[in-house]
């Protein structure tokens, strides 16, 4: 059973619209409740929130009958506070729990101080959101600004395009260590396995990752020295050489052990489906390791760019570098966020194998489509390319897309005219908006797979948005306290 909110306040609860809030404080748990206070007062845009909401339950889920489940007004508070706050579980979990104001929003009554949240039911819940649904939230916090501000659909829209980089969360990979991530997995796993199963053929897991990790820690301590006389240099190769092959072999005869064990388990039929086939998912992981370090070492190949993986947690990684100061490579996805003159985020995408070129035309027929008063964009080099010139201006009355190289004499006119310079110093002010993302959550993503980092940073784009809309209504609450004062 399930509730988007209930409606029936209790004995010494505060109805969300009368919750007091300091608008003298700078903070951005504040502007992020006076966003989320303004889509509860106004009943047209408090609808439409709470019916995308809905759709959190699956339709097969009676809503009205079974255990209560966390309501869906609560699920969307937490989820966008950990966002804008760029918290982890734990800080959510202790200001549920704790946080005067922030339980108000929750619906909670003075009297329910014992009422408390677990760690675990605050995760669960807030991963139900999907990118999808909070996209489509978005759009009507968007619009909902766009009421407060008293724009019509008559009134124009202008946006500033451009892509950054967020990483996940994983460390810097080298073929050897990824190689014992996967084994340490697999052992892990199988001795689990054996474990529930009451055999003791894997009790000894823990001697054996021990080994292996002596074995990797020898061979990076081989590939940190270094000597300029050439025949100890020779001998420090040979040596390597040897390390690596050693630890190579090492791997592979675990990997036969388990392949062996598994094998004996499945004959037997006591095996867990889903457990062996996590298990051969990182033997999978561990051989390609093994024939990359052996055709990298043994045979001198240089391995190809496409066939590397750099984690094998998140296999979507991407080893990106794009040329900053400071910064030779970022590991993760590039993330594209289309922005509007008053700061909202009208649109973003993130980029699976793609580059800007690839997605300009696609994601402006994507904002028209949703707001079809999008009348222009500026965007910088890498969007560029003959192609993308063309059809951006069939979508857009206004195109400001740089080109590389030299430029001819009429496109060196346009690039130099006033109304084409005066909108590439405005596009700019993208950069202030990336940083802000980035400042609210969206420097790392820190939950797992594609789809959470989707989710992940749907739910970042969206908490900025309520935010920017609090940081309005109290400019102009402050406004209104000072001319009366």
């Amino acid at each position: 059973m399930r509730k988007v909110m209930e409606m029936q306040l209790k004995i010494g609860q505060v109805d969300i619209s009368k919750i007091e809030i300091d608008l003298q404080s700078r903070d951005e748990i504040p502007e992020l409740l006076l966003g989320l206070k303004f889509i509860y007062q106004n009943r047209d845009i408090h609808s439409a929130v709470f019916e995308i909401l809905k759709e959190i339950v699956p339709k097969e889920v009676d809503p009205k009958n079974g255990r209560p489940g966390m309501d869906l007004w609560k699920i969307f508070v937490l989820g966008t506070l950990r966002l804008i706050c760029n918290w982890d579980y734990d800080k959510v979990h202790d200001s549920a729990n704790n946080h005067k104001i922030i339980r108000e929003f929750l619906g909670h009554s003075i009297f329910e101080f014992h009422q408390r949240y677990s760690l675990q039911a605050i995760k669960d819940n807030v991963c139900l959101m999907t990118p999808e649904l909070l996209d489509r939230i978005n759009q009507v916090v968007i619009r909902a600004g766009y009421k407060f501000l008293r724009k019509t659909d008559q009134d124009g829209i202008s946006g500033r395009c451009d892509s950054f980089v967020v990483e996940t969360d994983v460390h810097f990979p080298t073929d050897i260590n990824l190689l014992l991530d996967a084994m340490r997995k697999v052992i892990t796993l199988t001795a689990g396995e054996f474990e529930i199963l009451g055999l003791t053929e894997w009790r000894q897991s823990q001697h054996h990752l021990e080994k292996i990790k002596k074995h990797f820690n020898y061979v990076q301590r081989l590939k940190r020295i270094s000597s300029k006389d050439e025949e100890k240099k020779a001998q420090q190769g040979r040596l390597i050489v040897g390390a690596y092959v050693a630890y190579m072999e090492l791997c592979e005869g675990y990997l036969q052990r388990v392949r062996q064990s598994i094998g004996i388990i499945n004959d037997m039929g006591i095996g867990n489906v889903v457990n062996i086939m996590l298990i051969e998912r990182f033997m999978g992981h561990a051989e390609r390791q093994i024939d990359q370090i052996r055709r990298r070492i043994v045979a001198g190949e240089k391995i190809p760019h496409d066939e590397k993986v750099f984690s094998i947690f998140e296999e979507h990684t991407e080893w990106i570098s794009k040329g900053k100061a400071g910064v030779p490579q970022e590991l993760g996805l590039r993330v594209c966020v289309i922005e509007d003159q008053h700061g909202f985020i009208l649109h973003h995408r993130v980029m699976e194998k793609e580059t800007d070129d690839k997605i300009a035309v696609e994601i402006i027929r994507e904002v028209k489509r949703r707001f079809p008063q999008f009348s222009g964009c500026s965007f910088d080099k890498g969007f560029h390319s003959p192609k993308n010139q063309e059809e951006l201006i069939k979508l857009l009355d206004h195109v400001v897309l740089p080109r590389k190289g030299r430029l001819s004499e009429k496109a060196k006119e346009i690039e130099q005219s006033e109304e084409f310079v005066r909108a590439r110093h405005k596009h700019a002010a993208v950069e202030s908006a990336i940083n802000a993302l980035e400042n609210h959550g969206l420097d790392r993503c820190l939950d797992h797979g594609i789809f959470g980092f989707k989710r992940y940073v749907a739910l970042a784009v969206l908490a900025r948005n309520i935010q920017i809309l609090g940081k309005m209504i109290q400019e102009k609450e402050l406004k209104r306290l000072k001319k009366a004062a």
